[in-house]
Formats: C-alpha cells, sequence, structure tokens
C-alpha cells in the first residue's frame, strides 16, 4: 500500500496538499496544535493513494513524503 507520511511538527497548515490531491487522501487536520501552534493535517486515507507526489511538491515546509508500494 502507498503511505503518505506528514511530519506533524513542520506542518503549518497551509492546505496545499488538501487542496491539490487528486484523491483527497489527506483529508483531516489534526485535532490537536503541534509546536508551533498549528492543526496539522494527517492522512486518513493512504488505501486510495496512488503516490502521486502532488502533496509532497506543493508542501512548501516539506513536512509530507510519499512512499510508493513495489
Amino acid at each position: 500500500m502507498n503511505r503518505v507520511t506528514v511530519n506533524r511538527e513542520m506542518c503549518k497548515e497551509c492546505e496545499y496538499c488538501l487542496t491539490f490531491c487528486p484523491k483527497k487522501t489527506i483529508l483531516a487536520k489534526s485535532e490537536t496544535v503541534n509546536k508551533m501552534g498549528y492543526y496539522a493535517v494527517e492522512s486518513v486515507n493512504n488505501a486510495d493513494c496512488i503516490a502521486c507526489g502532488i502533496c509532497a511538491t506543493v508542501c512548501p515546509e516539506g513536512a509530507i513524503m510519499v512512499e510508493k508500494d513495489v
């Protein structure tokens, strides 16, 4: 299964990943704030992830890593 990992401590809640994900794999903001005071995003549906990498590309903080299943 493809996997999207978000480094919650780096996320600044810009929501670019939410906006540009074609499969809406990253759908939810966390219910708790990170050390910088932001509600980081969370990957909630890795089963639908196509590992296109758009979320990682548009993240200005480099907080997202995409692993493609082989």
